[in-house]
């Protein structure tokens, strides 16, 4: 009887999950409009065909990243430690959570934060990022009318500045660099909100 030759170690196969997956650092990598499918198939190991199996093509790829970022978001706007009592007590609840969900789903949100708007799914993006960032400028108003944040500062301008801080995450943080989200939601309350407060008396 002939000896039967051991069998080959077989591709590990994708799921739509490991997909959009590789296809979010290839976004990252070289920008969404640097990439070609032919990149992602590349990235994958596997034919262009085999992507179109899971997926009708790149920018619905696009569509199902920026929505794991934002949907995090969102799904914490509705929690109700942030819809509910003082306007500062929530202004802290959104901010450690959005540290949270930035780590937590990092890739995505770096992805969301370079859209520029070059396509309808970009647009549809931004604009519910824009509906985000309303809500944020709602209760630093809220804050500052109820006197918790100093009556000499801008809502407007801290609104910027405090989720450019947390934005800006994106760019340098690294899980291997030991620090938790939780570390670094409380440093940043302890830089930003901290020295907000109306100081009492």
């Amino acid at each position: 009887m002939a000896t039967q030759n051991p069998a080959r170690p077989r591709r590990r196969g994708h799921d739509p999950e490991s997909v959009l997956s590789i296809a979010v650092s290839v976004f990252n990598e070289r920008g969404y409009d640097g990439t070609s499918m032919e990149d992602l198939a590349r990235a994958l190991g596997v034919t262009k065909s085999a992507i179109y199996y899971h997926v009708p093509g790149k920018e619905q790829l696009l569509a199902r990243a920026l929505d794991r970022a934002l949907d995090g978001l969102f799904a914490m706007v509705t929690d109700p430690r942030a819809a509910a009592g003082p306007a500062i007590d929530r202004l802290e609840f959104v901010v450690r959570q959005s540290v949270r969900i930035l780590v937590d789903r990092l890739p995505y949100v770096t992805l969301l934060l370079r859209v520029r708007g070059n396509s309808a799914t970009e647009q549809a993006a931004l604009e519910r990022r824009r509906e985000f960032d309303r809500f944020i400028a709602h209760l630093v108003k809220q804050a500052a009318a109820e006197g918790s944040i100093r009556a000499d500062v801008d809502p407007a301008l801290v609104t910027r500045l405090l989720f450019g801080a947390v934005n800006s995450i994106t760019e340098w943080y690294h899980p291997s660099r030991g620090a938790t989200a939780d570390d670094l939601a409380n440093t940043l309350l302890t830089i930003t909100l901290d020295g907000l407060r109306t100081p009492t008396p």
